[in-house]
Formats: structure tokens, sequence, C-alpha cells
């Protein structure tokens, strides 16, 4: 029998607590401007490594 290394169910239902675990009791307002900030790095990362190749 093979040993599982990694779960990457797993790894998404801890991503998904986190996540709401810091979203828990804020506004509307503020939960859209931590997902814009998310994004935001996100293409930030993309473009700094597109611009590399």
């Amino acid at each position: 029998m093979k040993i599982k290394t990694f779960d990457c169910v797993e790894m998404k239902r801890r991503g998904a607590e986190l996540v709401q675990k810091q979203l828990e009791g804020k506004s509307l307002a503020q939960k859209l401007e931590y997902w814009q900030k998310g994004t935001d790095e996100l293409k930030k990362l993309q473009k700094q490594k597109n611009g590399k190749n």
C-alpha cells in the first residue's frame, strides 16, 4: 500500500479554513479589499515572472 505524502484536498480545506478565519467578522468592503489585495499581489508576481522569461 502506498503512503500519501501530499493530500491536495486536505491542503485546499486548510486554506479555505484559514481564509474563513481571516475574514470572520469583516464587513463586505473589508472582504472585497482583502480579495483585491490578493489579486493585485498575484498580478505583480505574474508580471515579474513573465518579465524574466
